[in-house]
């Protein structure tokens, strides 16, 4: 009895952390749009890692949700002038983790990725490939 008690708190637990993480969707949703069951919301705050303990707290969630050789995309890019990344309000970024000799790939490698291979610093890539990317939502 005692054990079923346990597994059903267990389930219950279970149940309210998805409970929790839906209507903080919904929230986000109230500013943001539903298209086909997803919530989409624009926020040119903040596009990239700012910091270093934003970086690891974003590779160490790359890792455990998609792989530990995972590269997700930072939405930074030098498309406008070579050799300067910006996020994608146009503004120039402040912080940058890249794997020395990167960015290395000139006018042909103009986004970066947070590389899981390389320990969650970046890379810069062809931004034509396909990779896994990151939304953030300002939730305070």
């Amino acid at each position: 009895a005692l054990e079923d008690l346990q597994q059903q708190i267990n389930d219950i637990v279970v149940e309210l952390n998805l409970l929790k993480e839906q209507q903080a969707l919904q929230t986000v949703c109230l500013r943001g749009t539903k298209i086909s069951g997803k919530c989409f919301l624009v926020d040119i705050v903040k596009n990239t890692p700012l910091s270093s303990d934003e970086n690891t707290r974003l590779y160490d969630y790359m890792r455990q949700s998609i792989g530990p050789d995972a590269e997700i995309w930072l939405g930074i890019n030098d498309m406008q002038t070579e050799g300067v990344w910006m996020d994608q309000a146009g503004s120039n970024i402040r912080y940058k983790n890249w794997k020395l000799p990167q960015p290395d790939g000139s006018s042909a490698e103009n986004c970066a990725v947070l590389s899981g291979s390389s320990g969650g610093k970046w890379l810069d890539e062809n931004c034509r490939e396909e990779r896994a990317s990151v939304c953030e939502f300002n939730i305070a």
